[in-house]
Parts: structure tokens; C-alpha cells; sequence
């Protein structure tokens, strides 16, 4: 069996692995298509110092936005209970139903902060009541707020 050949990825490839990840693959794969598509280069010395040191800034800037995440946690969860008026009808039943962006309008409101839309989830609001949302801010930071639903 021939030997295999180190290489450095330069674009994400699927089921070979991410940009910037060291693989190893048959000699006639890399001389053939990733090198000659550009999708990966030769493992040197001077590329693997590279790619070292863009993996720490990597690192660094995650936990950067891990830090900024659990910030703005702590400040969600200072507010305590964020208030959305809705119209009612009749046995407290409000026309239409709370969404994930009037939970993004009514923190906006309450804190200033931007908060993705796609990360909340919220239980299925029809009454007037309080009801708690999970905002995912980051992959394993995650802020429970409270949601009082008023008549408008």
C-alpha cells in the first residue's frame, strides 16, 4: 500500500475535515484534485506554524465571544421580566401569538442588546400569563428570561 501524504486544508471539505486541519490521505487524492483545485497545500514546517498560530487567534477570539456572552447574560437576567402587551379577546385569549421577534423588540427595548431571533425558544404563548424563554447567546450559554403577557 502506498504512503500516505500529509496535507493542510485550505477549504472546508466534507468528510475530510475543516480549513486549517492537518489530514492525511492517499498520495494519487492529493495529487490529482486538492492540490491542483487549491483545496489544500503540502504540510511544511513553515505552514504548520501557520496554522498554529490561526488556530490560537481562533481560540482567542472564542473565548472572547464566550466572555461577551456570559456579560450580556448577567445583564438578560438582571432586567427579571420583560413585558409585551398584546390585544385579548375573550377568557384572556390574545389575537395572534407572542413570537421569537416581539421577545427580540421587547429586550431591545428593555436593554439596548441585540439578540438573535433564532436562538429563543419559547413555549407556545395564546394567554395572558407569564411564561420563561431560553435565549441561547452562545454554544453552551443560555439566559432564562421571564415574559409577562399583558392586555394592550
Amino acid at each position: 500500500m502506498a504512503k500516505r501524504v500529509q496535507l493542510v486544508l485550505n477549504q472546508d471539505i466534507s468528510k475530510l475535515g475543516k480549513s486549517g486541519d492537518l489530514v492525511e490521505v492517499a498520495p494519487g487524492y492529493a495529487r490529482n484534485y486538492l492540490i491542483p483545485q487549491k483545496l489544500a497545500t503540502n504540510a511544511t514546517p513553515g505552514i504548520l506554524k501557520q496554522v498554529e498560530r490561526r488556530r490560537e487567534q481562533e481560540r482567542q477570539r472564542q473565548l472572547e465571544l464566550r466572555q461577551q456572552a456570559l456579560e450580556q447574560k448577567e445583564s438578560l437576567e438582571k432586567v427579571g421580566s420583560l413585558t409585551i402587551a398584546k390585544p385579548v379577546g375573550e377568557n384572556e385569549a390574545i389575537f395572534g401569538t407572542i413570537t421569537t421577534q416581539d421577545v427580540v423588540d421587547a429586550i431591545k427595548a428593555a436593554t439596548g442588546q441585540e439578540v438573535d431571533r433564532r436562538g429563543i425558544t419559547i413555549p407556545d404563548i395564546n394567554h395572558l400569563g407569564t411564561y420563561q424563554a431560553e435565549i441561547k447567546l452562545y454554544s453552551e450559554v443560555a439566559a432564562q428570561v421571564d415574559i409577562q403577557v399583558v392586555a394592550s
